[in-house]
């Protein structure tokens, strides 16, 4: 008796799925054909974001190929169309590229500018925008005063900051040059006693220290008693 009852339930089951798939199964494969279509539109886009990326990243090592040449006119030209229609982080890339390529075909006033334009572009990460700062620092340290540069990259010679050791280093030399010996020993002094120097950035720091004290003489010495 009870097979006769199970047989009944199955039936009866099967009944419904039958009516529920006349009804429903329309719906269901319009689903299923939603899901295929969503996920083979998604592998394309994947597709062809790699692909862009992968033509970006042709274009930028073509334009490096053009600075090696010593093209750097024709770098210029290359890299401001990967940045203006590049994808991925090759744009970004190519903007600090540029500015680099108008400093080595000498003209510093436009690489200056440019990486003045990359600190102050909106959406820049802080590490690089200040990293630009950094570099148009490095240009200028020969014809601005150490005022000028410190109202560049003062804040970069913070404790903690990335860039610390070389905003110290040039607002160092800065100072050096413009005859401010205590000033510049004192940021020389800054790099040597921070244990994160690196060993060529110490190395540097206690050359131009021999370099003060050759001139003005050594640093004075706390008074007996004194810490």
């Amino acid at each position: 008796m009870s097979d006769i009852f199970r047989e009944v339930d199955e039936d009866l089951r099967h009944e419904q799925y039958k009516r529920l798939w006349d009804r429903f199964g329309i719906y269901v494969l319009g689903v299923a054909a939603l899901i295929v279509v969503a996920v083979g539109g998604y592998k394309f886009w994947e597709w062809r974001q790699a692909s862009q990326a992968a033509a970006t990243g042709d274009s930028f090592l073509a334009a490096l190929t053009l600075s090696e040449e010593g093209k750097h006119d024709e770098a210029i030209a290359a890299l401001d169309a990967v940045a203006a229609d590049g994808s991925g982080d090759y744009p970004m890339l190519a903007i600090f590229r540029n500015a680099g390529e108008k400093e080595a075909a000498g003209d510093a006033d436009g690489a200056v500018a440019a990486y003045d334009a990359i600190a102050a572009r909106s959406g820049v990460p802080t590490v690089i925008a200040d990293l630009a700062r950094i570099r148009a620092a490095v240009i200028l340290v020969g014809s601005q005063s150490p005022e000028e540069l410190s109202s560049r990259i003062g804040d970069l010679t913070q404790t903690g900051n990335p860039w610390r050791f070389q905003a110290r280093e040039i607002l160092g030399l800065a100072a050096y040059r413009a005859n401010d010996l205590d000033a510049a020993r004192g940021y020389f002094d800054e790099i040597v006693k921070d244990q994160e120097a690196s060993q060529g950035v110490r190395q540097r720091a206690q050359l131009m220290l021999a370099l003060i004290q050759s001139r003005k003489g050594p640093p004075p010495q706390p008074e007996p008693g004194e810490g």
